[in-house]
């Protein structure tokens, strides 16, 4: 017997309201029955009513509201969605992922730092996981004759010829992370690991704190675009203010952001919310106040200025160190960085290259995930700058990127670093459990946030003596690295050392995969160079190209930005 349309589609729109409406009509239905059974028969129902009349509380809300379609058309019920979003970062990391899988940082690197900072047992068993036939797969060669005595605590001085107090540095070291984006404890943890380790601390832009000061270990003052504890207050440079942080005995080297890799060209932005007191002090800037950092730095804007710049910090400092640090994007502006040296004769210390997969607490995601050269790259390209216009020996070069093993470490070297930073990395040998919610002031771990509550997990004494022990076990794993390929310290890795896997079939060496310029190739013969029309391009008094680099248009110069 079939019934008419009508009646139908009647039943099953009363189906479907009582399924979206479910839970919401069973929280008005208990919470009517408890009444009337505590009413009637006896008090004890009447706790009933503590699920019951909150869950049908929430329906009418639900149902009621206008904001949220989700909730609004299954009163109460979308709410456990709401519950599964929020669960599923913490239930995929834990429980479904493999421990290759997890992004930024897989299980398997993360237990590898802990179990490093805690002086656990960091040796596996039955051989390595990962796939030795896949296309990013790379090994550093062996020897048949291993050396016995790699040096145990390999270190590089930092300070070209133009440097009154050069740096000897370790080849490990914490890299560029803000007081205000970590909190104190955080920022007191790594110096107290950095004083006991010996290696240094880069204060991120944020300016020096006192949680930098507390253990004396050695800082490199990074100067990012807002100057912060240098500035006179309109966002300018103040060198009286400068000069007297930078000459403090601790402050061993001084670094000009340029830009870095998690968010390359783009300023910084600090919310009112995270501007307290200690933060206002640290930065020179009003209590409670969204603190912005403009895109470029107002102190210069030509490679020419920038060089006059550093040779101003320098002296300022009293002769320390003055580097940059940068994220690769337009390869003829880092090579107008290298004519301007060889015009001017003012050199850089040193160069610090950022990979585009580098971290920070808050990114737009866009330039996180698009902008900005990977490390490999970006270390490749600045080193054949600087080997390609001879400046190789009076400049220093890092690495910054996503580094945390000893194999890392030697990898970078084998490209052409002298040291390499982590940030991430030490973020772990602390308590960072890559909960990813720095930029919402939650950090579980006390890392990254200013909540105080939050913070008190972080117990300084504990965890900065773990920073230092990750640091000891990851050089001493570079060192086995070493004596294993016959040699005693990381600036004899070359290029030869790490081979590349092309394919399931090939592989070759790394400077096979990458071209690396021989001694002055850019000087004697620019033209027959990868570089050739950045070379070209590149300009000493301007970072903006001298000539067009669409392949369509013309090699006539380009006219100057003043026409």
């Amino acid at each position: 017997m079939s019934c008419r349309p009508s009646l139908c589609a009647g039943g099953r729109m009363n189906r479907d309201v009582l399924k979206r409406y479910s839970l919401f009509i069973a929280g008005l239905v208990f919470t009517a029955l408890f009444a009337v059974l505590g009413w009637l028969v006896s008090p004890w129902f009447l706790t009933g009513l503590v699920v019951a009349a909150p869950l049908a509380a929430l329906g009418v809300r639900d149902w009621r509201q206008t904001r949220w379609t989700l909730t609004r058309n299954y009163p109460v019920a979308a709410r456990i969605r709401w519950l599964a979003l929020s669960l599923r970062p913490y239930l995929r990391a834990y429980i479904v992922e493999g421990d290759r899988e997890g992004k930024p940082f897989d299980m398997r690197a993360r237990n590898l730092i802990h179990a490093r900072a805690r002086g656990f047992n960091d040796t596996i068993p039955f051989g390595t996981e990962l796939d030795t036939a896949s296309g990013e797969y790379e090994w550093l060669g062996h020897s048949m004759e291993p050396a016995n005595d790699p040096d145990r605590n390999p270190r590089i001085d930092i300070g070209g010829p133009q440097c009154g107090r050069p740096y000897n540095a370790s080849v490990f070291n914490i890299s560029a992370m803000s007081f205000g984006s970590l909190s104190g404890n955080a920022i007191e943890a790594l110096n107290l690991g950095a004083a006991k380790g010996g290696f240094y601390h880069d204060t991120g832009e944020g300016g020096i704190s006192p949680y930098h000061l507390r253990h004396g270990g050695d800082l490199v003052w990074e100067l990012g675009t807002g100057y912060f504890g240098c500035h006179d207050g309109e966002g300018n440079f103040d060198p009286g203010a400068f000069a007297e942080k930078a000459r403090m005995d601790q402050v061993r080297m001084v670094e000009i952001k340029l830009s870095q890799g998690a968010k390359p060209g783009h300023g910084g932005m600090l919310p009112g919310a995270k501007v307290t007191e200690e933060i206002a002090e640290t930065r020179s800037v009003p209590v409670g106040e969204t603190v912005i950092s403009p895109n470029s730095h107002p102190a210069f804007s030509t490679p020419v200025e920038l060089l006059e710049f550093a040779a101003r910090l320098r002296e300022l400092s009293g002769g320390k160190p003055v580097g940059v640090k940068l994220c690769v994007g337009q390869i003829h502006e880092v090579l107008a960085v290298m004519k301007a040296m060889l015009k001017t004769g003012i050199l850089l210390d040193f160069i610090v290259v950022d990979g585009g997969e580098g971290g920070t607490g808050a990114a737009p995601k866009e330039l996180s995930d698009r902008v900005g050269m990977p490390l490999t790259d970006g270390l490749v390209t600045v080193r054949n700058a600087l080997v390609g216009t001879g400046l190789r020996d009076e400049v220093s070069l890092a690495a910054s990127g996503k580094v945390f093993s000893g194999a890392g470490l030697a990898r970078n070297f084998t490209i052409g670093a002298d040291w390499c930073n982590a940030a991430r990395a030490f973020m772990f040998s602390i308590g960072c459990i890559q909960a990813q919610r720095c930029h919402l002031d939650t950090c579980p771990t006390g890392v990254t946030t200013q909540d105080k509550g939050r913070q008190r997990g972080l117990v300084v004494d504990v965890q900065g003596p773990r920073a230092a022990r990750f640091h000891a076990k990851t050089v001493e794993a570079l060192t086995e690295i070493l004596g294993a390929a016959g040699l005693t310290h990381p600036r004899e890795l070359k290029p030869h050392h790490l081979v590349h896997r092309i394919g399931e079939s090939d592989a070759a060496s790394i400077d096979q995969v990458h071209d690396f310029l021989a001694l002055n190739a850019l000087l004697d013969a620019p033209e027959e160079t990868i570089y050739a029309d950045w070379w070209e391009a590149a300009s000493a008094d301007s970072f903006r190209a001298q000539i067009p680099l669409d392949p369509q248009g013309s090699r006539a110069p380009m006219k100057a930005a003043a026409d």
